[in-house]
C-alpha cells in the first residue's frame, strides 16, 4: 500500500514541479487527508491539530516545487505536521494531552450487512482501540501510527521520526506489547471446574 502511495505522491509532486496548476490543488487535497490523520496521532487536542494541519498545508503550498525527492513527499509532510505540533506546544507552553486516533473525524463507515448488535460490538471495539492507542506514550503512538496505519516501512518511519531503524523496532515492540495488555481481556487465573 505504501509503495503505491509513494508512487502516486511522487508523480503528483513531479507534476507540481513542472508547473501544472491543477496538480498543486490535487497535492494539497491529498496532503490534507494525510496531515489530518497524522496530526490526530501527534498533536492532541482539536485546536492544536487543526493549526498543525493548516501550517503543514501552507508549507506544502510554499515548498512543493522545491521538494528534491518526490518519493519522500509523505515523510516530508509528516515532519512538517510534527514540527507544527511542537511549535504550537512551545507557543502555549503547555503540553497537551493527546486524543484518540480518529481517522474520519467522527464519521465512521457502517457495513450494512452487519446486524445492529454486530455494529454495536464493532463500535465498542473501535473505541477500545482508540483509547488504547491514546494511552500510549507519544513516541510509541507515532511509530504505531506510521507503521501500522499508514503502512510506512521501518526505514521510512525512522526517517520521519529521526531515529534509527533499531529504535523504531524497539518502539513498535513495546507499543504492541502495551496494546495487547490493554486490549486482551483479563484472563481468569482459576482453572475451569470439570463437569460432573
Amino acid at each position: 500500500m505504501a509503495d503505491a502511495n509513494t508512487e502516486q505522491d511522487a508523480a503528483l509532486v513531479d507534476r507540481v514541479r513542472s508547473g501544472e496548476p491543477a496538480a498543486l490543488d490535487e497535492l494539497l487535497g491529498r496532503a490534507l487527508g494525510i496531515a489530518r490523520r497524522y496530526s490526530a496521532a501527534v498533536c492532541g487536542q482539536a485546536p492544536d491539530r487543526e493549526d498543525a494541519v493548516q501550517e503543514a498545508l501552507l508549507q506544502t503550498f510554499r515548498h512543493a516545487r522545491g521538494i528534491r525527492e518526490p518519493r519522500a513527499f509523505r515523510s516530508w509532510l509528516y515532519r512538517a505536521v510534527k514540527n507544527a505540533c511542537l511549535i504550537g506546544r512551545r507557543r502555549t507552553g503547555v503540553a497537551r494531552a493527546t486524543s484518540s486516533l480518529d481517522e474520519h473525524n467522527g464519521v465512521e463507515a457502517v457495513d450494512p450487512s452487519l446486524l445492529a448488535d454486530d455494529r454495536l460490538l464493532a463500535a465498542e471495539d473501535r473505541d477500545r482501540v482508540r483509547l488504547a492507542l491514546a494511552a500510549l506514550p507519544p513516541p510509541y503512538r507515532e511509530a504505531v501510527f506510521l507503521r501500522d496505519f499508514e503502512g510506512l516501512s521501518t526505514r521510512e518511519v525512522a526517517g520521519v521520526l529521526g531515529i534509527t531503524e533499531a529504535n523504531v523496532k524497539v518502539r513498535l515492540h513495546r507499543a504492541h506489547a502495551q496494546l495487547r495488555r490493554r486490549l486482551d481481556p483479563p484472563r481468569d487465573r482459576r482453572r475451569p471446574s470439570k463437569p460432573a
